[in-house]
């Protein structure tokens, strides 16, 4: 029996109908023998959508305040994938950064994670239930919700995994793996089956919008495989390890 973190971005999840077939992929994946933990990204592209809004009201908003409209996005994404989940009979149950442990310091739209207490996601667990967590997002010491800032569900879903000690965490996107070049510019581009953290660093840090670049090291620092792959087909991805 294996503990899984996966990981779908705004993508994965565009529309109700991709929100179901996401489902689908996490119940096959739970009946595999396996323990899932799921972290997702706001549908499509409502986090553009929620700062449009959010400057048509204010021209300069307090960032503790675009933190707490930001973090709307991820939260529907995880009501509406968990309900989906107990629609094909699965017990599942949803979590917002809060809920799960994920705290933060105090730095609005860009905040790092200081530490993750899983203790009510392990609960959830051994209850053998689905956890769907609220990616991009986390909480102060004084109960502030902050974000991560771009491509911050990576992050939390890396850390997740260092901290439930999982045995891999996938992330998928609507691209099949790590390519030597971005195959929808570069239409030869050779998708990599394997490559070192350091390797993916190099990339990331170059532009690579694979991955955020925070969760690459977090990963590297914890020792978590990834497994970078696509949501849109069943085809093996990229492994990235030591």
């Amino acid at each position: 029996m294996a503990l899984i973190v996966q990981k779908y971005g705004g993508s994965s999840l565009s529309t109700p109908e991709r929100i179901k077939e996401v489902a689908k992929r996490i119940s096959k994946t739970k009946s595999q023998n396996n323990k899932v933990v799921v972290v997702v990204s706001a549908m499509g592209d409502t986090t553009d959508k929620l700062l449009d809004l959010m400057h048509k009201v204010s021209l300069n908003p307090p960032k503790r305040e675009m933190d707490l409209l930001l973090s709307t996005g991820e939260v529907i994404s995880t009501a509406l994938l968990t309900a989906a989940l107990h629609s094909l009979g699965e017990e599942a149950i949803s979590f917002t950064a809060s809920q799960g442990g994920i705290i933060t310091d105090e730095s609005h739209t860009k905040a790092r994670i200081q530490k993750i207490n899983p203790k009510n996601i392990m609960e959830e667990i051994k209850k053998d239930k689905v956890v769907v967590v609220a990616g991009f997002q986390g909480i102060t010491s004084k109960n502030t919700v902050t974000t991560l800032g771009r491509g911050g569900s990576d992050t939390t879903a890396v850390a997740l995994a260092a901290a439930l000690k999982a045995d891999i965490c996938e992330i998928y996107s609507d691209v099949e793996g790590v390519f030597t070049a971005d195959p929808r510019i570069v239409h030869n581009a050779r998708k990599l089956h394997r490559i070192s953290y350091d390797e993916m660093l190099e990339l990331a840090s170059l532009g690579a919008k694979v991955l955020n670049l925070r969760a690459v090291e977090m990963a590297k620092k914890y020792q978590v495989p990834l497994h970078v792959r696509s949501s849109f087909s069943e085809n093996q991805g990229t492994l990235i390890t030591g």
